[in-house]
């Protein structure tokens, strides 16, 4: 049996360089000198086929088709083309597919969507070639900066109106001079005085205060003084229209032109140069009212006072003699109306309780009965009107109680009198029953001296 097997294999043999036979089954029936049975030659079969295809999937995508490849049988086949199947997992590898790679990063890891370089890269002064095309010799010596467009008339009101608005709260001109400054005001430069005085006429007097020392500070840095006669010009000539919503324009105006040739923003001879040609009346008395004061100004008036100064800017002793004064013209007048009118003048809310103070204190140094009503009635206005406010009133009362011991130094009978004051004030609203209730009282009884025997005697008032 052995030998018909030997002689099937030469029979089926081809003689290769050696003049030998080789037998293809033989070589597919015996593996290492051991002979196979036909189910593991099928075996055997099976895993070349499996390795040839591994082989041509390996080589597949190196060698395009011109490699190796598998008949039907599993046998290999020379020089046929066969279509190379990439497997899912090599469909989105961004490997070179001709293997000439060396594996480092795409540009040099600088590249990527929207990226114009590796990170920290600097890149030289690029030279200008003459012989382009798009070369131009008059772009060599630009100078390119920030241009802001001026501001014309329609939007000039819209961004200057809450600058002035925003200093009648802090009042630092040199932040206004700055926020001016960044903007182009181009010709409207010269409007800057005329809006911020037709702004202050609706405001308080220390908003005209703060406008006037605006306009002093400004005239030189950011405006000039042919700006500044351009803006007043403007006001005289729209003082029928200013009249329409404040009635006293004229008279302020002219304050406002006095100060201002006080604070040599306007020249002397400004005034002088309207005389004669004058046709509105407002505009007039707007001069006329800037002659008499600076006359007066000759005789000793200081117009730079003629706004006075706002509650918080002015120092505390001033505000308490101005109150003084007030309580000393109304004891006087008995015009209660005047005097509410120029404690609301004085703006400063947050020391009403100095009022209640000095009015109380008043009516505890007073020998008579008549300022004792005059006072409550004030105090009864003012807590009516709401100009003076509970805490406030408050306040007041609190600090006469901590000042009654030293108060009755000077004024022995300081203990009764506030005792029927504050019992006044309560009935007549003026103070709530908590309020009454702390007043402070001396003892009604107390020990004489030795010489009287030890015997307790009254106080009596």
């Amino acid at each position: 049996k052995q030998a018909q097997d030997l002689s099937d294999s030469f029979l089926s043999g081809e003689e290769d360089n050696g003049g030998k036979l080789i037998s293809n089954k033989n070589i597919n029936n015996e593996i290492n000198g051991n002979w196979l049975s036909s189910s593991s030659n099928n075996i055997h079969e099976a895993r070349l086929k499996a390795k040839a295809k591994r082989r041509l999937r390996k080589n597949s995508s190196r060698d395009s088709g011109r490699g190796d490849s598998l008949s039907d049988n599993g046998d290999v086949v020379r020089g046929t083309t066969v279509t190379p199947t990439s497997p899912k997992s090599k469909l989105l590898d961004r490997k070179s597919r001709l293997g000439k790679g060396r594996g480092l990063p795409k540009k040099g890891g600088a590249g990527g969507k929207g990226v114009w370089g590796r990170s920290g890269e600097v890149y030289e002064p690029e030279e200008v070639d003459e012989k382009d095309p798009n070369y131009d010799e008059a772009q060599e010596n630009c100078v390119y900066e920030t241009m802001v467009p001026p501001l014309d008339e329609r939007d000039f009101e819209k961004t200057v109106t809450p600058i002035v608005q925003e200093y009648f709260e802090h009042g630092d001109t040199n932040e206004v001079a700055d926020l001016l400054a960044e903007l182009n005001l181009g010709p409207m430069q010269s409007e800057v005085p005329s809006l911020a005085v037709s702004l202050a006429l609706e405001a308080k007097a220390s908003h005209r205060e703060l406008t006037s020392r605006l306009l002093a500070d400004l005239c030189g840095p950011v405006l000039s003084h042919s700006d500044m006669e351009k803006s007043f010009d403007k006001l005289l000539r729209e003082l029928s229209d200013l009249v329409l919503d404040t009635p006293g324009a004229p008279q302020l105006v002219g304050q406002f032109i006095a100060r201002a040739v006080s604070d040599q923003i306007l020249s002397k001879s400004y005034i002088e140069g309207y005389k004669g040609r004058v046709d509105c009346e407002y505009s007039r008395a707007a001069l006329d009212r800037a002659a008499v004061l600076l006359k007066m100004s000759m005789g000793g008036l200081r117009i730079e006072n003629q706004w006075g100064a706002g509650g918080g800017q002015r120092p505390v002793m001033q505000l308490i003699k101005e109150m003084n004064l007030l309580l000393k013209e109304y004891i006087l007048s008995g015009d209660s109306k005047e005097a509410e009118r120029c404690l609301r003048d004085l703006e400063v809310p947050h020391f009403h309780h100095e009022f209640v103070y000095e009015a109380i204190v008043m009516v505890l140094e007073s020998k008579g009965e008549k300022t004792f009503k005059m006072v409550l009635q004030l105090l009864k206005s003012l807590s009516m009107s709401s100009i003076i406010t509970v805490d406030q009133m408050r306040r007041g009362y609190e600090r006469v109680y901590m000042d009654i011991a030293e108060i009755n130094i000077d004024v022995p009978r300081a203990y009764f009198i506030l005792e029927q004051f504050v019992d006044k004030s309560f009935s007549m609203g003026i103070i709530d029953v908590k309020l009454r209730d702390l007043c402070p009282c001396r003892g009604r009884k107390r020990f004489v001296s030795e010489g009287d025997g030890g015997v307790v005697k009254l106080e009596s008032y």
